[in-house]
Formats: structure tokens, sequence, C-alpha cells
């Protein structure tokens, strides 16, 4: 009999082994998967993290669109965050410029970085910034707050089809990570 049990342990920790690693293995591929089911889906569009260069657009007045701007905080970031703007009719072509507000509500340094989407997904290549403060950390003093500017265009090319583009951010507290760095 307990030669019986030992055998049914050992296939027992085969299985756990094997759900363990295949958990492990599930978790290791989230990223990739999610990358490869944003792009077929067209959600939660990823933005370029740098700057790009002005170019002379034919501006399509003919054409308007409605930018909205939305921002939120990290659950654990001490901030206050918000848009000059909530939403904004653009013309493609156009360059623009908006600004957004954030302030450090505590009393020691903050360092944060704002991860910015684009809804819908697809859109979010024809969606240009010269400038964001999203394409690198802030640091902010002690109950500093400080207006920072977006400027963007969209491309000209985007289809007819889009009539609303939102650009949401989400500010994140990175103070303990950059102070290991």
């Amino acid at each position: 009999m307990s030669e019986n049990i030992a055998k049914k342990n050992t296939k027992l920790v085969k299985v756990l082994v094997l759900v363990v690693l295949g958990m492990f293995g599930f978790g290791y591929a989230l990223v990739p998967l999610y990358d490869v089911l944003c792009e077929v889906t067209g959600i939660n569009g990823k933005v370029e993290a740098a700057a790009v260069d002005e170019v002379n657009y034919v501006v399509d007045k003919n054409r308007e669109i409605t930018v909205e701007f939305m921002t939120s905080l990290n659950e654990a970031t001490p901030m206050v965050f918000r848009s000059e703007l909530k939403k904004l009719k653009i013309h493609p072509g156009e360059y623009y410029t908006v600004n957004f507000y954030a302030e450090n509500k505590t009393d020691k340094v903050m360092v944060a970085r704002a991860i910015p989407s684009i809804s819908p997904g697809l859109a979010a290549e024809f969606f240009k910034k010269t400038e964001c403060f999203c394409f690198s950390e802030q640091t902010f003093k002690a109950r500093e707050g400080r207006t920072m500017p977006v400027r963007f265009v969209v491309d000209p090319e985007l289809p007819e089809k889009y009539k609303t583009i939102t650009l949401a951010y989400t500010f994140f507290d990175n103070t303990e990570t950059s102070v290991k760095k």
C-alpha cells in the first residue's frame, strides 16, 4: 500500500512541477501576447516614447477631429494631475499645444513618469508628438507644481472613420525605482 501512495505522490509532484512551469511560461509570455492582442484589436494604442520632428503637413480644414484628454494617477501616486482642456476640436495636419498640470502633494522630492496611451489604438501611428513630458521621468521638489506642454499633430492620412481620438496619461511614482538606479 505504501508503494501505491509513493507512486501517487510522485505523479502528483510531476503534475505540480508541470503546472508551475506552465504558469511561469504563461507569465513570461504575457507581454508579447498583450502586444499582439493590442495590435490585432486596436485597443490601448501605444505611443512613441520619443519626439518626432515637425513636418509641414497640408492642413485639412474640411475635416475636424475631436481629441479628448484624460488623466489618471496610479493609486499609490500622491499627486494632482489634470489637463487644461478636456477636449479639443482639431484639423489634421495642424500643430496644437495643450498644457497639463502636475503637483507633488508630499513633503519629499518625487520622481514620476507619465505613461501615455491612445484610443482607438489604430490611430496611435497617426498621432505625432513633438514635445511631451512623457518622454522622460519628471522630478518634482516637495509641494512643487508645474505646467507641462504637449505639442502634437494628427497626420492627415488618418482614415476618415476616426472622428474622436483619446489621449490618456497615467502618472506613476517612480521615486523608489529612480533612487536605486
